[in-house]
């Protein structure tokens, strides 16, 4: 009798927040693999809810910088040769090169997932030399992959135009489930006053929007702006809500495993996702917030890149705003909260969206693969 099949999926970051890839292990099992989900602990890691998979956390010495790198290269290759695996699962380009190694040295199979058009970030951008690092990887590893995903179809079209190879699309969706109802506004020590305006992600860098939505809380009366999650932007916004006055209109929540987030989405009134167009990567993105705020039933308000208006001209969830300008979008909010009618037609119209929306139908572009291995 054959034993069961052995798959490593493999991410950068600590595994508690990235959903994605919680899905992706969960399609895995229920494909019939034993799954083993790579990750590393770091000093700021919450505690790993209980998953129906395996899990290791590495501990490194380093968290930034080339160092960081260079040891979690090396680590997750040694975890990778000398763990048994009939599958590597390499999630986005920071995981690829160790995966494809060990994959040849092991003759596994390997699916490389990218989450975003990954060498196009800002963070890239503005350097050069690390942006040219990462286009080397891609060059030397991508034209030979057999089977790579990744999240809408504009990115995959960048990807097939630049290197030549198929590439499927498998959504960030959520999975379908009762959203939670069990806490009020009160328990969360919440207005119930006032409207809410949620900003939430994992996320929450720059060149997002979050800086010009705190300013346009000077022109927003009656109104909370809630922003919950983590990002390389969130010292800085802090620090322009408290230089304009806004620490009693915007509340910072640090990020929170996702049963806990969206005890908070289900209870605000409208949803923010607006990304600038300001480089390849958020020019085409499609972040995961749109579709949490989604199966919340929350009304959106978004910026209008390319990928995210498909959905809300698609589904009618919300509307987008004509600029970044804070004026501008304090103008929309509070247009969109005036019309009670509207803004309820928007909530039924997301909960309708939520059913075709779901991890359960999108998962079976990646049901599709396995099968194909």
């Amino acid at each position: 009798m054959r034993s069961q099949r052995q798959a490593i999926v493999s991410v950068i970051n600590d595994l508690v927040t990235d959903q994605r890839v919680n899905r992706t292990c969960l399609t895995l099992t229920e494909a019939g693999y034993d799954v083993l989900l790579v990750g590393r602990q770091m000093r700021k890691s919450l505690p790993l809810p209980q998953r129906p998979y395996r899990t290791k956390r590495m501990r490194l010495l380093f968290e930034t910088g080339v160092p960081f790198y260079v040891e979690f290269h090396f680590r997750l290759f040694l975890v990778l040769l000398f763990t048994k695996a009939d599958l590597l699962f390499a999630n986005d380009l920071d995981t690829l090169m160790p995966n494809y190694i060990a994959s040849k040295l092991k003759g596994a199979e390997l699916i490389y997932d990218s989450h975003e058009y990954f060498t196009g970030v800002p963070e890239l951008q503005n350097h050069p030399n690390k942006q040219r690092t990462w286009k080397w990887v891609e060059k030397r590893f991508i034209p030979r992959l057999k089977h790579m995903l990744t999240v809408n179809e504009s990115i995959a079209g960048l990807y097939h135009q630049e290197f030549g190879i198929d590439v499927k699309v498998v959504r960030n969706l959520p999975m379908r489930r009762d959203m939670p109802t069990t806490l009020s506004r009160k328990a969360l020590n919440l207005p119930e006053d006032k409207s809410i305006l949620l900003l939430q992600g994992a996320g929450i860098n720059i060149e997002r929007g979050s800086e010009e939505a705190i300013q346009g809380m000077q022109f927003i009366d009656n109104a909370l702006l809630l922003i919950i999650g983590g990002g390389d932007a969130i010292d800085s916004l802090k620090q322009l809500a408290t230089e304009l006055n806004l620490n009693d209109k915007v509340r910072f929540i640090p990020k929170l495993p996702f049963e806990q987030l969206m005890q908070y989405t289900v209870l605000a009134d409208i949803g923010l996702t607006l990304d600038k167009d300001t480089n390849i990567n958020y020019r085409y993105s499609l972040p995961n917030k749109l579709f949490d705020y989604i199966h919340a039933g929350l009304p959106v308000l978004a910026s209008p890149l390319i990928e995210v208006k498909k959905i809300i001209d698609q589904y009618q969830v919300g509307e987008c705003i004509d600029s970044h300008d804070p004026r501008e979008i304090a103008l929309k909010t509070q247009t969109m909260l005036a019309d009670k009618a509207k803004l309820a037609q928007y909530k039924a119209n997301a909960l309708k969206a939520s059913a075709e929306l779901c991890w359960e139908n999108e998962k079976e572009v990646l049901t599709e693969v396995l099968k194909s291995l």
